[in-house]
């Protein structure tokens, strides 16, 4: 798994992923309004969710701090994950689920990273990078 080609594009789908969402959360866009006060946590949910995934983007493409972002990014897309599946629903507004299976594969690609680099795990529990 030290591939380092394959591990930045898992790295860049991630990110990219985390960070075409910003745009949608930031500017109050009706989806975005619609599932955050659906989960009843509307507006600071919204955007805090927001600024969480930001740090997390910039996280998992600095090297020394990959694991940290992925492990925020993992824990953020648990939480999504289980908010369509016990509130939300699969499908929002007839998307088809996508926002569903976006989180599904920013889960998946932040246990990859995760994975990768499982050795620095215990030094992430000291605050050690």
């Amino acid at each position: 798994m030290k591939n380092t080609l394959f591990i930045w594009i898992i790295k860049l789908v991630a990110v990219i992923i985390l960070l075409q969402t910003l745009y949608f959360k930031f500017t109050a866009a009706p989806e975005s309004v619609y599932i955050f006060s659906t989960l009843g946590i509307e507006p600071f949910g919204r955007i805090g969710s927001g600024i969480v995934e930001l740090i997390a983007s910039i996280l998992i493409l600095i090297p020394r701090t990959t694991l940290l972002g992925a492990v925020l990014g993992f824990a953020t897309m648990l939480g999504a994950i289980f908010s369509h599946i016990f509130v939300l629903g699969i499908e929002i507004q007839n998307d088809g689920g996508t926002l569903f299976v976006l989180a599904v594969i920013t889960l998946l690609c932040c246990l990859i990273l995760i994975f990768n680099q499982k050795d620095k795990v215990p030094n992430l529990l000291r605050l050690e990078f």
